[in-house]
């Protein structure tokens, strides 16, 4: 999956507009082109696309909270330069949020569990703090 946030967004694109293969997620005001290994000559095409039917709209696609990444196979990585695509540079990233749930570029939950825990740690030690400083503990 690439991930390509827009900003909020409120248009129509219909799945003849997309190259054979390639989809659009919509998740709210988040926008997503997916764009399989097969299809990669494609995704500058797909991405002045959207651009050209946001601007059709009176929208504007957020190059800055736009992102790339690529799944590759377990023990290889893509690049992390920026990619030349018709937004500017788009950032390359290893992991993405994706409602609330964080992807890594080799589809494993590591990234995930860790953020949650180190979330949880952080509760713990705020408790911790509290309890030391005499909140009872109900």
């Amino acid at each position: 999956m690439q991930g390509w946030g827009l900003g909020p967004a409120s248009y129509i694109v219909t799945a003849a507009d997309l190259t054979t293969g390639n989809r659009i997620v919509k998740f709210a005001d988040d926008t997503y082109l997916v764009v399989p290994a097969s299809n990669s000559s494609s995704r500058l095409q797909e991405i002045a696309h959207i651009q050209a039917r946001a601007a059709e709209n009176n929208l504007q696609l957020n190059c800055s909270k736009s992102k790339e990444i690529i799944f590759t196979a377990e023990g290889k990585r893509g690049k992390t330069a920026h990619s030349p695509l018709p937004c500017l540079d788009i950032e390359r990233v290893n992991n993405l949020r994706v409602l609330g749930v964080i992807i890594n570029d080799q589809l494993t939950a590591t990234d995930h569990v860790s953020d949650i825990l180190a979330s949880c740690n952080s509760l713990l030690y705020a408790l911790r703090i509290l309890r030391s400083h005499g909140i009872p503990e109900t």
